[in-house]
């Protein structure tokens, strides 16, 4: 089964599901009874649908799609491999680019010796123009849609649809074409190349141009890199918490980590006057700390 009205179908039940399991459901059957190529994914838009479930709350969603992004991702590197050349149905010839519709990271498949490509408003034969005549204006839409085309399977008019609200936005809020403007696109740039869930949520329309455009590097960084983040915020207060404060020893915690016992631990006011303090614990042992009020 490869018919693209059949697999719209599927797509927009998927979108419209909310259960896990029905979720799973409908992967599965994607994966077992479609065979895939560039054109039909571009046309159904199946690729972006379930590239934002590999970061699904639930494990088993996000690793279904997982395994369903793979198999696309092989089937149409292999069918690029056999031919030389991009499939006739495409809105565009791009022999020069990699055609990934769904790219875990751009990467190659395993076995395959085709060396990935960003795609680029040059390498889909675009030439971006915001019709103002202003050349900052036109480079800086040209930088973001290659930061959002960059292992996209959206067709070449909706990703310059979606770069050029960008810049319209950032230049609304800031007002001109100074240094402000051009460092937001700048951090547009970066954060959209760098946060795959972003971009496919910018490019699909869940995330609208005029949010992205008040949106901070915090805002738009990955969650792995907040978590990474946070992590190290809460490393730096642990050691900004006073080298001069008594610690005191006990063992009426134990350790999540080691399940000892031994621990030193101490107290700071870090909310309002009116809230309970918080408790800062650090195990001898193995050096775990957490917190608690």
């Amino acid at each position: 089964m490869s018919d693209a009205a059949e697999l719209k179908k599927l797509v927009k039940q998927l979108q419209g599901s909310s259960n896990a399991s029905d979720i799973v459901s409908i992967l599965n059957v994607l994966k077992q009874d479609f065979q895939v190529n560039e054109a039909i994914l571009r046309e159904s838009k199946a690729g972006l649908a379930v590239g934002k479930l590999r970061s699904h709350e639930s494990k088993e969603v996000a690793g279904a799609a997982k395994e369903l992004v793979k198999k696309w991702k092989t089937e149409v590197e292999k069918a690029k491999l056999q031919t030389g050349t991009a499939p006739s149905q495409t809105p565009k010839p791009q022999p020069s680019r990699k055609a990934s519709l769904i790219s875990n990271g751009g990467t190659t498949p395993t076995g395959s010796s085709a060396k990935a490509v960003a795609r680029t408003a040059k390498s889909d034969g675009i030439k971006v123009t915001t019709g103002s005549g202003d050349p900052t204006r036109d480079k800086c839409t040209e930088l973001i849609y290659d930061s959002l085309a960059i292992d996209s399977g959206a067709p070449n008019d909706l990703i310059l649809k979606r770069a050029k609200a960008i810049e319209v936005a950032v230049l609304n809020d800031i007002g001109s074409t100074a240094t402000d403007y051009k460092q937001k696109i700048r951090s547009l740039f970066v954060n959209l190349k760098t946060n795959g869930t972003l971009r496919e949520n910018v490019v699909s329309g869940e995330v609208a141009a005029e949010k992205l455009a008040k949106m901070s590097s915090h805002d738009m960084a990955s969650e792995e890199r907040k978590a990474a983040d946070n992590k190290i915020k809460q490393e730096n207060f642990f050691a900004s918490l006073g080298a001069a404060e008594q610690q005191a020893e006990t063992d009426a915690f134990q350790c999540s980590r080691c399940k000892q016992r031994k621990c030193r631990y101490r107290q700071a006011q870090t909310r309002s006057a009116d809230e309970p303090m918080t408790t800062f614990v650090t195990c001898v042992n193995c050096g775990n700390r957490w917190k608690f009020s």
